[in-house]
This record gives C-alpha cells, sequence and structure tokens, in this order.
C-alpha cells in the first residue's frame, strides 16, 4: 500500500455475515426453541391432574403464537413461543395459566443487550453512534435502537433511581461502610455536582451500594442528611468501621449518627496529601516509610515506623508530619479488625475504582446535562458494577465480629473453639 491508495472506512451494514455467525445464530435460535418447549411442557405436566368432568385435561397445548424477533448477542433470532391453552379459564385459574420466563411477553432485546447500552453510553459513545457501533459490536443491524432509545433508556435510570433511594432498609446490616464525595461537571447549569457516595458490607461480605446522595460540597450537614435519611427508612444497625479520607463533613457525621462506629482513614488519600508537602526528591524515601507503617504485621511495629517517619521529616518538614501524626489513631484502626480484611479496610479503593468511569464518560461529553442525569448515570453505573464484585477475603470472620469477639494484630483474642457461624 502506497500513501496515495485510497482507504475507505467500512460501514457496519456493509459487512458481510460470515458462515460462522450464522452458524452460531441458527444454533442460538434452535437451543432457545428447544428450551422454550421444554418450559411450556413442564408447565402442562405440572398440571396434568387438573381435568374437567369428563376427565380431560384442561391445561393442553394449542399450536403456536405468532413469530416474533428477539435482539440478542447473536443477532435476531425468530421466536415461535408454543401457544398453552386453558379449558373453560376462568377468574381463579390465573396459575393454570403459561408465561415463559425465558421469552416474557413483550420482551424485545435480551438483558445483556439492554445492559450494553448503558455501559456503551457510559463508556463516552453517543446516541447518535450508538447504532452504528451497535450494529458493529452485534454484526448486524440492531432492531429498535436509536438515539431516541438511550434517551428512553436515561429516562427509566431516572425512574429507577428515584424508586431505589427510597427502598425500605429494615433489616439490613452492613459491618462496614466505605465513604466518599464524588464530583463531576453539571453542563447544563455550569456548576460542579458533589454526589456522596456510600457503599456497605453485608454480614456475608458481599458489598452493596447502600446510597447516592446529591450533596452540597462534602458538608456535615449534607453527610448528616444521608445518615438521617438511612435511619428513617430501617438501617438501625450502625457499621462497625467506617473507611474514607480526611474529610471532615463525614466524619463529623458520623460520629453524631454512629457514635460506637470507629473510624478507618483512607491510607492512599493519607499518602497523597503527606506527599504534596515534601518535596519531589523525598517521595521514594517517604513512600518507603509510610508502606512500612500501614503493611506492618502488627500495631507495634507500626508505631515504631511512625515514629522513624518522625524522626526523619520533623525538623526539615513539620507540616508533613503534622498530617501524618493527626489521624494517628484513626491510620491504624484496621489492626482491631481481621487480618484477612485489611487490604480491603486500608482505602476506599472499592468507590474510587468504581467511579473512574463516570468520569471518563463526564470528561469526554464535557459533563452530564444536569444533576439528575448525573445522579442516574451513577445509580446505573454502580448497580452494573455491583454485580460483578467479590467478596470480601475471609468474609466467615464477619460472623466473629458480629458475636463480639475481639481481634489483635488481625488476629482473635481468647479460647479459639469460638462457634463462628458460616
Amino acid at each position: 500500500m502506497t500513501e496515495s491508495t485510497p482507504v475507505h472506512q467500512l460501514h457496519p451494514a456493509t459487512i458481510t455475515q460470515d458462515a460462522l455467525t450464522n452458524l452460531i445464530r441458527g444454533a442460538a435460535q434452535a437451543i432457545l426453541a428447544e428450551a422454550i418447549s421444554a418450559e411450556a411442557q413442564e408447565h402442562i405436566d405440572r398440571f396434568r391432574t387438573v381435568v374437567d368432568e369428563k376427565g380431560n385435561r384442561r391445561v393442553v397445548l394449542n399450536g403456536y403464537l405468532p413469530e416474533r424477533e428477539i435482539q440478542t448477542g447473536a443477532g435476531v433470532l425468530p421466536i415461535r413461543q408454543p401457544r398453552v391453552r386453558v379449558k373453560d379459564a376462568g377468574p381463579d385459574d390465573g396459575e393454570l395459566k403459561f408465561q415463559s420466563k425465558l421469552v416474557p411477553r413483550y420482551l424485545r432485546k435480551a438483558k445483556n443487550i439492554e445492559d450494553l447500552i448503558p455501559w456503551l453510553y457510559l463508556r463516552g459513545i453517543s446516541t447518535n453512534d450508538m447504532t452504528d457501533v451497535l450494529a458493529g459490536l452485534l454484526g448486524v443491524d440492531p432492531v429498535g435502537f436509536s438515539a431516541s432509545s438511550v434517551v428512553r433508556c436515561k429516562k427509566v435510570w431516572e425512574d429507577e433511581f428515584s424508586a431505589w433511594e427510597k427502598r425500605s432498609l429494615k433489616g439490613k446490616r452492613y459491618v462496614y461502610v466505605w465513604a466518599d464525595g464524588v464530583y463531576f461537571n453539571v453542563r447544563l447549569t455550569g456548576e460542579r455536582a458533589c454526589i456522596l457516595v456510600l457503599i456497605g458490607a453485608t454480614p456475608d461480605g458481599r458489598k452493596e451500594v447502600i446510597a447516592i446522595h446529591d450533596g452540597t460540597r462534602e458538608s456535615e450537614q449534607s453527610w448528616t442528611e444521608m445518615l438521617v435519611d438511612l435511619k428513617a427508612r430501617g438501617l438501625d444497625e450502625a457499621p462497625m468501621l467506617a473507611i474514607g479520607d480526611g474529610a471532615l463533613g463525614f466524619w463529623k457525621a458520623v460520629s453524631k449518627i454512629w457514635p460506637a462506629t470507629r473510624h478507618q482513614r483512607c491510607w492512599t488519600h493519607k499518602m497523597a496529601n503527606i506527599l504534596n508537602k515534601l518535596p519531589k526528591s523525598a517521595h521514594a524515601t517517604a513512600k518507603s516509610l509510610l508502606q512500612a507503617i500501614w503493611m506492618a504485621e502488627t500495631e507495634e511495629l507500626a508505631l515504631k515506623a511512625f515514629d522513624a517517619f518522625i524522626a526523619t521529616y520533623s525538623a526539615k518538614y513539620p507540616k508533613a508530619v503534622e498530617c501524618l501524626v493527626k489521624d494517628k489513631e484513626e491510620m491504624l484502626a484496621f489492626f482491631d479488625f481481621p487480618a484477612e480484611h485489611w487490604r480491603h479496610l486500608r482505602t476506599s479503593n472499592p468507590i474510587e475504582s468504581t467511579f473512574a468511569t463516570v468520569r471518563q464518560r463526564t470528561s469526554r461529553t464535557k459533563g452530564s446535562g444536569s444533576r439528575m442525569a448525573t445522579l442516574s448515570m451513577v445509580f446505573k453505573l454502580t448497580m452494573c458494577a455491583q454485580a460483578k464484585w467479590r467478596r470480601l477475603n475471609g468474609h466467615e470472620q464477619l460472623g466473629a465480629l458480629i458475636l463480639g469477639v475481639q481481634f489483635k494484630d488481625g488476629l482473635v483474642q481468647g479460647p479459639k473453639e469460638i462457634s463462628v457461624p458460616a
């Protein structure tokens, strides 16, 4: 190819469907048809004892429903669903009627395709480009997708978020919580929105998004409003440990609403704040000394590393030392919890890593259109991310914490034969 050779960009619609794609689509259609038939037959067999006066079955097959198409990851699949008839159906025969769980009545797109739209949008794909991108990914022109599809999706996200933030929390408990304030530009108003986020660890070690709140900076008032709302919706049990950065607003609110909750400062934020008060020439040595604190095997060794940092920098860089020492107790709280959990407790990374994608989206679009659009985008992303979060290491130890078992330097104190629920 020479520099003068013309290069033409192929539109997805011009790509020829290959034999392998057709084979996959045909196999998917056959498998789905077989599964739907089996589902219908299972329903009929379940009610085989339901008969009329003549002893004939009332729940029977009766041909097929009209063919319809469903958009899936394998392309558009035509579906012929068996029709299940209920003879002499009355108002009390609702249980006898067949409703496919594989292909509900109004399903037009497989759930993985519906999930693809918000992820593409959050990754920076504009609404106008969505159809072309989907066509390229699916290998065929997507049915029922357009710029307006994304607009409708965003409206659905807003409704889902509004319902979610009012949900009952009665009976819920979170052993640990991670908190942070995330800032985004709002394009239509020119302001910078602060979204307060709280993630919790349940007694079985699973992480859940507890709250997404539209705050006024990271103020005590905004955090207090969030925590009071959580209590009003039924969250009666205070977490045992809260993890976050040094924003004073959150910690003042926690001390007021959850006075028994221990505080753990985020080491990632703390190290960044300390290094900002040191010249770059000192960063390598300072990082090493700080890592010796939070990676120590015991609290005693961590305190010795604390003293080493103070001795090294107190004379020349007192502000860096002051930044470390002022939160000394809160920096080392994790030593009183199971060692298996330390990697989860020393930073607010569960929130930071999740919102890297949202920041990427807002930076590409020069900010979200409105505060509600920002909130719903944050909500949708966290719900998608939450489905892939893994359980805490050593989640079995959470039962011991709830029972009041004491830990020192990450190990159980007292009798070893304590029974810990799974």
